[in-house]
C-alpha cells in the first residue's frame, strides 16, 4: 500500500528544494523562463505541503486552495517551457485554458458538486497541459535532442497516468486492470518523476543555453556577428590542416572597406558601425556555408575558402567586390567599395605568414586605386 500522504510530503520537499536550487543558479536568472519555472515549483511545492497538512476535518477552502495552487503551478511550469523554447502561440492558448479550468473547478466545489468530479476536472486539465508539452517536445520534424526527448517522454508518462486517473473517476468500474487507488498512486509516482526529471532537465537546459551563449561571446564579433580574430585563426588553421590531409587547396583573402576613416569622420561612428554590419551581411550572402570569414579589427576582415584554388578564390573575391559595390547605405546614400588581396595558403605555411602575403596584396589593391582584387606573391621556398 502506497502512503499518499508521504508522497505529498516528498513532492512538496522536492518542488520547494528545486525552486531553491534554481534560485541559487544565478547565471540563469536573466532568463525569463527560469523565473517563471522557479515560481511554478514554489507554488506546486506549497500546494502539496498544504495537502500534507490536510485532515478529514479540514474546511473545504483548504483543499480548494491547494488544488487551485497546483493547477496554477503546473500552468506556470508549462509556460516556462513555452518561454524557453519560444512557443509563443502555445502561451496564448495556455493561459485562457488554465484560467477557465481553475474557475470551473472552483465553481464545482462551491456549487457542492461531488469532490470526485472536481478532482477529475483538475486531473484532466493538468494532463492536457503536460500532454501538450510532451507533444511539443517530441513532435516529428521539431528540433530534437536527447535531453528534450527524455523530458518529453517523462511528460508523456505523466499525461497517461493523470489522464487514466481522471477516467477511473468519471467511469468507475470501466477499467478492470486499473483501480482508482492504483491510478492515483501512478499519478503520484509519475508526478515524482516529473519533479526529478523535469526539474534537473530544465536546469541542464539552462546550463546548456548559458554555455552556448558564453562560447558564442568568446568566438563572435559582437557588432557584425562574424567570428572574431582568435576564432578565425583557430578555425582557419584547423581548415588548413584538414585541407593538407585531404590534399585539397585552401585560399585566403584580406579585405578592407575603402575610405572607412573618411566615412567615420563625415557621418559619425554610428554610420561606420552600420557600414561594417552591412558589409558583413552582404558578404554572408555570397559566401558558401563552410567559408570562414572573420573581423580582425576595425574595417579589416579576413576570409578563408577551404577547397578553393587561387583562380577560384579570385573569382569569389570579384563576386564579393561587385556585391559590395552595389550596396548603398540607406540613411546616408553612401556607396561602399572594398579592396581585396588573395593568396593560396601553402600546406606547410603558418597562417600569420599567409595573412602577411594577403595583406601585401591588399596594399597593392589599395595603391592601384582601391575597389579591386589583387593576388599575392606565392610563398617563398628555400632549397
Amino acid at each position: 500500500m502506497i502512503d499518499l500522504k508521504t508522497f505529498m510530503l516528498v513532492l512538496a520537499i522536492g518542488n520547494i528544494g528545486l525552486a531553491m536550487l534554481m534560485t541559487g543558479y544565478a547565471r540563469s536568472q536573466r532568463h525569463p523562463a527560469m523565473r517563471i519555472w522557479t515560481w511554478s515549483k514554489l507554488m506546486v511545492g506549497s500546494a502539496y505541503l498544504m495537502g500534507w497538512f490536510q485532515h478529514p476535518g479540514s474546511p473545504p477552502w483548504h483543499s480548494i486552495s491547494a488544488n487551485s495552487l497546483v493547477m496554477i503551478g503546473i500552468m506556470l511550469e508549462v509556460s516556462a517551457y513555452c518561454t524557453f523554447f519560444g512557443f509563443n502561440r502555445w502561451k496564448r492558448v495556455l493561459y485562457p485554458f488554465a484560467a477557465l479550468s481553475i474557475v470551473a473547478y472552483i465553481g464545482l466545489r462551491i456549487a457542492g458538486a461531488p469532490v470526485e468530479y472536481a478532482t477529475a476536472l483538475m486531473s484532466g486539465m493538468i494532463a492536457a497541459m503536460i500532454g501538450a508539452m510532451a507533444f511539443a517536445l517530441l513532435r516529428p520534424g521539431g528540433e530534437s535532442s536527447l535531453l528534450r526527448r527524455i523530458i518529453g517522454v517523462n511528460d508523456g508518462a505523466f499525461f497517461l497516468a493523470t489522464g487514466a486517473f481522471a477516467m477511473t473517476i468519471l467511469f468507475p468500474g470501466s477499467f478492470t486492470l486499473l483501480t482508482p487507488h492504483a491510478a492515483h498512486a501512478s499519478t503520484f509516482i509519475t508526478g515524482y518523476l516529473l519533479v526529478i526529471v523535469n526539474g534537473f532537465g530544465f536546469l541542464l537546459l539552462c546550463m546548456e543555453k548559458d554555455d552556448r551563449e558564453m562560447a558564442l561571446l568568446a568566438t563572435t564579433d559582437s557588432l557584425t556577428g562574424l567570428v572574431n580574430r582568435r576564432a578565425f585563426f583557430d578555425r582557419t588553421d584547423a581548415a588548413r590542416m584538414l585541407s593538407g590531409r585531404m590534399r585539397k587547396p585552401i585560399s585566403l583573402m584580406m579585405l578592407d572597406i575603402d575610405h572607412f576613416k573618411a566615412l567615420n569622420d563625415r557621418f559619425g561612428h554610428a554610420c561606420g558601425d552600420e557600414a561594417l554590419c552591412v558589409f558583413a551581411d552582404t558578404s554572408r550572402g555570397v559566401l558558401r556555408e563552410h567559408d570562414i570569414m572573420g573581423r580582425l579589427g576595425g574595417e579589416e576582415f579576413a576570409l578563408a575558402l577551404p577547397g578553393t584554388d587561387l583562380p577560384g578564390a579570385l573569382q569569389a573575391a570579384e563576386r564579393l567586390r561587385e556585391a559590395v559595390e552595389r550596396v548603398i547605405l540607406p540613411k546616408h546614400g553612401y556607396a561602399m567599395t572594398v579592396s581585396i588581396g588573395v593568396v593560396l595558403i601553402d600546406p606547410n605555411e603558418d597562417i600569420n605568414a599567409a595573412l602577411a602575403r594577403a595583406d601585401q596584396a591588399l596594399y597593392q589593391a589599395k595603391s592601384s586605386g582601391r575597389n579591386r582584387v589583387e593576388s599575392g606573391e606565392p610563398m617563398l621556398k628555400f632549397a
